[in-house]
Parts: structure tokens; sequence; C-alpha cells
């Protein structure tokens, strides 16, 4: 047993010997190579896989959910039921286990984005349209704090129409997307001797049957006083204007940019509507607040739509 054993030792001494004798023989040099040959073939397999993992936009796949690129800390949601029902900061981050949110605002983990849902049923004063939209508040919690052309401001969202039901022609039913709504100080709203602090919106951006199309406010009357033109009927629609670009069901992104006396709106960092002049100097007057969201142009029995946004965000100079 003691020979057997030994002889067994020897074999494997001379086993690790031939290895070793190996490693010496192919030089510094060559041990140096192989090394980097390893590392490199590490680095390749890690890049394959980072690669392989990736999506077109940067997000990964292979993982159980996305979440949307969103901060409610600034933004109130407005909702298709109640008179109607809203809900405010801090109140509005737990959006996802909110049972009286949830049927309107809601994640899609599939994609990262958050579904805004709406049909018609609850309306806000002056309107006669549903909506579960957001209302931006500088001040979480309230409307009271809001901002004017001059001072500056900036909205870029990238988003989608998911589903939109079709009227008795076969057209999709048209939804207001983006806005920039004006409010009356409360200075203003009594000098006019008005009874809420509502003034028209400059900016409405529609999705209508694919297309992307932007109206804004003119004055009825240009040599109106600076009093008469807080009056929301001093104000008529323009004639608006589409996009040229087609967006359909994809996902696109607007831009919103805002500074004295000047409006400017973007699609896809492609082409860019421009509206400045007298109506917009005299804009200057306003304070404003953005929204954003489905705010749904139906009153069909049946109807609804769907909008998906997957990146929002706001800043102020």
């Amino acid at each position: 047993m003691k020979e057997r054993k030994s002889w067994k030792n020897w074999i494997m001494f001379m086993m690790v010997m031939g290895v070793v004798f190996s490693f010496q023989s192919c030089g510094e040099d060559s041990v140096e190579d192989t090394i980097e040959e390893v590392e490199k073939e590490e680095t390749d397999n890690e890049k394959e896989e980072e690669e392989k993992k990736e999506t077109d936009d940067g997000r990964v796949e292979g993982v159980d959910y996305f979440l949307p690129n969103i901060d409610l800390s600034h933004w109130k949601v407005t909702l298709p039921i109640g008179n109607p029902t809203e809900v405010e900061p801090p109140a509005i981050k737990d959006y996802a286990t909110n049972e009286t949110v949830l049927p309107f605002m809601y994640n899609d983990s599939t994609d990262g984005s958050l579904v805004f849902y709406s049909y018609p049923d609850a309306t806000t004063t002056n309107t006669k349209y549903s909506r579960t939209e957001l209302r931006e508040q500088m001040v979480p919690g309230s409307n009271n704090t809001n901002w004017t052309f001059p001072d500056g401001a900036y909205m870029k969202g990238t988003l989608a129409i998911d589903d939109i039901t079709k009227d008795a022609s076969g057209d999709y039913h048209r939804v207001i997307i983006m806005q920039i709504h004006g409010r009356l100080t409360n200075e203003q709203r009594n000098l006019i001797g008005q009874s809420d602090n509502n003034a028209p919106p400059i900016l409405k951006i529609y999705w209508e049957d694919g297309e992307v199309r932007v109206k804004s406010k003119e004055l009825k009357d240009p040599s109106a006083t600076d009093t008469e033109i807080l009056k929301t009927d001093a104000w008529d629609d323009d004639d608006g204007v589409n996009f040229k670009e087609h967006v359909d069901f994809d996902k696109f992104t607007l831009e919103v940019k805002v500074s004295d006396g000047k409006m400017e709106i973007t699609l896809n960092d492609d082409e860019t509507l421009t509206y400045d002049g007298d109506d917009f100097d005299r804009w200057n007057i306003f304070e404003n607040y953005f929204k954003a969201g489905n705010y749904f142009q139906s009153e069909d029995e049946g109807s609804y739509a769907k909008v998906k946004y997957y990146e929002l965000t706001i800043s102020h100079d």
C-alpha cells in the first residue's frame, strides 16, 4: 500500500512540473500575451452581453419591468370623475397604489410609460370635455404661484397615442396632449370683476388623426387696453397649424420654450414653430402654467383615449 501511494504522488509531482516547465518555456512575453488575450476575450464577452441587453433607446431588456422617467413632485392630476376629482402632491406620488387614480393614470411596465386614460364624464369649470391631465404646481399643493413669459419656462415630453376611438364619420377623435394655460392674479381677477382666476390658454397642442396640431390665441382688437385684454372674450383662436411630420401612433418628442414675448414649439428636434409679435408682447401680462396628459375632445358615448408619456420635464430660467 505504501509503494502504491508513493507511485501516485510521483505521477502527480511530474504532472505539476510539466505544467510549470511549459509556462517557463513560453517565456515572459508569451505569458503576458496569453493574459492579454484572456482579458480581451472577457471584455468582448461583456460588451456583447451589454449590446444584447440594450434596446435602441438605451433601455435594458431582460428585467421584470420599466418605469416612466417622470417626477410628479410639481404636478397635480385631474381625473374624469367626481366634480372632478384632483390629486395633488405629495399624494400623487403614490398613484401606483391609489385605487382612485389607478383606472386613469397608471404605469405600463412593458415599455416604461405613464398612461393617461380618459372618457366623457366629469368636466372642469369653463369646459365641456373630460380629462386625465397634469397641471403644473411650482409650489407643490398650490395653484397660486405661476410664471410669466418674461420669467421663461420650458417643457419637454416624449409620448405616444396608445389607443383612441373614432367618430361616426370614421375619423379618430381629437385629444389635447399639452397646454400652456393663462391665469389671472387675484388683483387682475378683482379688477375685471371675474369670479375666478381663469384666463385663456395661449397654447393647445392636439393629436388629430396622426398629426400634431398647434393652436394659439390672438387679440380681437389690437388696440384693447391692458385691462380689457384680461378678459377671455378679448382673445380669439388662431387658425392653427400642423407640423409636417405625421407621428401616427409612434413615439414622438415635443419641446415648448417660452421667453419674453415669444413661444417656440419643436417636434422631434426637427421642425420648430415660432410665435412672437404684438399679441405675444401683450401676453406678458398673464401668469401661466403647463399642462400635459389627456384632455379628450369628445362627448360621444363609448369614446375614450389612452395617451402614453415616457418622459416629462419642466424647468424655469
